[in-house]
């Protein structure tokens, strides 16, 4: 009988050791993991603010198959929410706040627990590429939340390699979504052609790329402060490519509405006279012109049509990269002029 009141004692004492323990624990806790990301800001807010998206990048959902989530009406921005229910309990996580490509704010209610706070911020760097913060965080916290963390190693432990692998998801999402493109050649067309402003030059084709970041900004900001009316989209002239020779001769245009005299030397002036052409669009990344331009030259002679001897050989860029940055969304229409 002593012995079976010792034990009891024991026990007394460590259940009063634990909730003593328990009650000094912090009131408040916090965890948060960053991950460098070799994408736009833009490009991975785009992919986070739609809860839509979560399920391919979560590691919640990877490590239970059998987790149901369901979305709301509205899953995207402020407002936004979904659901999901596992073996643990049902969740909630909503939209609060947003600055767009900046940072998000959620909450997030769990089974009995207290509402957690979670915060997303995306800081840019100068070589493209973007830190993506990631953090929960909850205060006042109850007796029986800071028990059930202290039992289960903290939340910490619980949190923080999710978030790490979810970052981890999250960047090969991001990454492979950006390398989308599609080549569709749309066959015989007639381009309108019309008046244009340009500068040319002649350099490697390994310069290309370099020259033309050069020359384009500077036509098109000679257009805009001269409040020049444009026509359409920039376009590149191609008027030389000699692969064997690492050559290429080109101009960086700017179609015009009218004929503008130039009041720079290295602008010019020149116009263009309809043409018929094989059009090709390219949707992705500028990385990819050069198979488009191998397909579609592969393509004219193939159904039948003659290269024109001195055609037109034109690279038409439809969206602009500053406002959008998502490089598969990118839109490049290629003319050929044939016979």
């Amino acid at each position: 009988m002593k012995a079976f009141k010792y034990i009891l004692f024991l026990l007394l004492i460590a259940i009063i050791g634990t909730s003593i323990y328990i009650a000094v624990q912090p009131n408040s806790f916090e965890v948060t993991r960053t991950r460098t990301i070799k994408a736009p800001a833009a490009v991975i807010y785009d992919n986070v603010i739609d809860f839509k998206n979560w399920e391919a990048w979560s590691s919640w959902a990877e490590a239970d198959p059998d987790m149901i989530i369901t979305l709301s009406e509205q899953s995207k921005g402020a407002g936004g929410s979904y659901s999901w229910e596992d073996k643990d309990g049902i969740g909630i996580m909503k939209t609060l706040e947003t600055v767009p490509n900046e940072s998000i704010k959620q909450n997030l209610q769990f089974a009995e627990f207290p509402t957690s706070n979670i915060d997303w911020k995306f800081t840019p760097n100068d070589d493209g590429s973007t830190d993506a913060t990631w953090t929960i965080s909850g205060k006042d916290l109850p007796f029986g939340f800071k028990a059930f963390a202290t039992f289960t190693g903290g939340m910490e432990k619980q949190i923080g390699p999710h978030y790490e692998r979810s970052l981890e998801k999250l960047d090969s999402v991001v990454s492979a979504d950006m390398k989308k493109y599609s080549i569709k050649i749309d066959g015989i067309t007639e381009h309108s052609g019309g008046y244009y402003l340009y500068n040319t030059t002649s350099c490697k084709i390994t310069e290309l790329e370099a020259k033309m970041t050069e020359m384009m900004p500077k036509i098109g900001n000679y257009a805009m402060t001269n409040k020049i009316a444009m026509a359409g989209a920039p376009f590149t002239y191609y008027h030389k490519w000699d692969e064997k020779n690492n050559a290429v001769m080109f101009s960086c245009c700017v179609p015009t509405t009218t004929k503008v005299v130039s009041t720079e030397s290295d602008i010019l002036t020149g116009q263009l006279e309809s043409f018929k052409a094989v059009k090709t669009t390219l949707k992705g990344n500028y990385e990819n012109l050069k198979e488009a331009w191998e397909s579609v030259m592969a393509y004219i002679p193939e159904n039948g049509h003659e290269f024109t001897e001195k055609g037109p050989m034109l690279e038409t860029y439809l969206t602009d990269p500053m406002s959008t940055p998502n490089p598969a969304d990118w839109i490049t229409e290629i003319y050929i002029a044939v016979k």
